[in-house]
């Protein structure tokens, strides 16, 4: 059997060179089928960008030819860093990368269907079937190279993006803590780092952590804001957790439920009144409304439905006064007199000061009741009848730790 000759690489380099007087107009074709496939997509991204991907074709397709047909063996490193530049430049440029790899690979196929086309026109350029074999082979190992360098580029330069970009949202979060989205023109540069609308809706969520951190604890409720559309920024200032939210935003009530199912920790969420301005203010209420809540556990609230709890907690010198000055005769009595006639107090609060129903909720008899209450109120110098006592009493025991 007669066996083919081998195929010189001078055949194979001489090919390509015939397409070298072709470089620009096959890169032209290139972009053109390429702006036409993704019309919606390159008109979005506008015309200087446009013009700067042709270029950048041209500069492929030259580059990889000369390459391809032996002229410069100093091109090849040079190709090496194009890819790579290139791959960095898309991912700053917020191209998505399926885009610019689809890209390459037509780049591939045009090059070599022009490689083709030239030689069924060109009889004389001697570029037989083996040839046009082997330059497919060239043409898409080449591109597999391309690929992997220009993949790792991007990612690592999306990676350090990302990384700015993390870094200079947490550093805005510490500068609205710090009050500086009073200012209107900081104010502004905030929302434009945050990506936060003019009209957005801002709340704050606090997380405090009893014992080591979780890394995924707050992953559920992030998949659910997501789905919500509500965009959330995350920070730790001085070990506490917190988030921004923004957007359309629920009420607090709203607030709660939403994260309610995926409690990290004892949580606390508040509006911001003010918006941005607010946000240190939302911060400091959703903080106190967390640390209302017992060590350990793991509950969300609002500040509106803690605001006894935290407006004693904002006050650690009025809290023993408050003591003092209302319970003090009843926590001198014995341990266990002392917590009957506390939990009495408490149903009747919880009850508007009715016997009947607070002695339902302890299951005793109302005569019980009424009685602990004549002790209550000859021990305290307090009526329950008497609107101020009744909520000096009710503050007394959020103190106590009994609200």
């Amino acid at each position: 059997m007669h066996r083919a000759a081998p195929l010189a690489d001078a055949d194979l380099r001489h090919a390509w060179a015939l397409l070298l007087d072709q470089a620009d107009a096959i890169a032209d074709s290139i972009t053109l089928t390429l702006f036409e496939r993704d019309l919606d997509l390159w008109e979005r991204i506008g015309p200087g960008f446009r013009a700067e991907v042709r270029s950048s074709t041209r500069q492929h397709i030259g580059r990889g030819l000369r390459i391809l047909a032996g002229e410069s063996t100093a091109d090849s490193d040079s190709a090496v860093d194009l890819w790579r530049e290139t791959g960095r430049r898309r991912a700053r440029q917020g191209v998505p990368l399926e885009l610019v790899l689809n890209a390459y690979t037509l780049g591939a196929r045009i090059l070599w269907e022009a490689l083709v086309t030239r030689a069924g026109t060109d009889t004389a350029a001697g570029i037989d079937d083996r040839v046009l074999l082997a330059a497919a082979k060239t043409v898409w190992t080449n591109l597999d190279v391309q690929n992997t360098i220009l993949i790792d580029a991007y990612r690592r330069e999306s990676a350090r993006l990302q990384r700015q970009d993390l870094q200079r949202q947490q550093s805005v979060l510490d500068a609205l803590l710090e009050g500086r989205g009073a200012d209107p023109e900081y104010a502004e540069e905030a929302r434009a780092a945050l990506d936060i609308g003019p009209d957005d809706a801002v709340a704050c969520v606090v997380v405090l952590y009893d014992g080591s951190v979780p890394g995924d604890a707050l992953a559920p409720a992030e998949d659910r804001l997501d789905r919500l559309g509500i965009p959330a920024r995350w920070h730790v200032r001085s070990g506490v957790y917190y988030g921004l939210l923004s957007g359309e935003l629920p009420d607090e009530r709203g607030l709660v439920e939403l994260f309610a199912p995926h409690a990290a920790g004892r949580m606390g969420v508040a509006s911001s009144a003010d918006g941005l301005a607010g946000f240190p203010t939302a911060f400091q209420l959703a903080t106190r409304a967390a640390e209302t809540l017992a060590r350990g556990e793991r509950r969300v609230v609002s500040v509106a439905e803690r605001l006894p709890e935290v407006l004693v907690a904002g006050s650690p010198q009025v809290a023993p006064l408050l003591l003092a000055e209302t319970l003090g005769p009843l926590l001198t009595l014995p341990e266990a007199q002392a917590t009957v006639l506390l939990d009495t107090l408490a149903a009747l609060l919880r009850h508007d000061g009715s016997p009947t129903h607070a002695a339902s909720e302890l299951f005793c008899h109302r005569n019980t009741v009424i009685y602990r209450m004549r002790q209550i109120e000859q021990l305290t110098g307090r009526t329950l009848a008497d609107p101020r006592d009744k909520m000096l009493l009710g503050l007394a025991l959020v103190a106590k730790g009994r609200g």
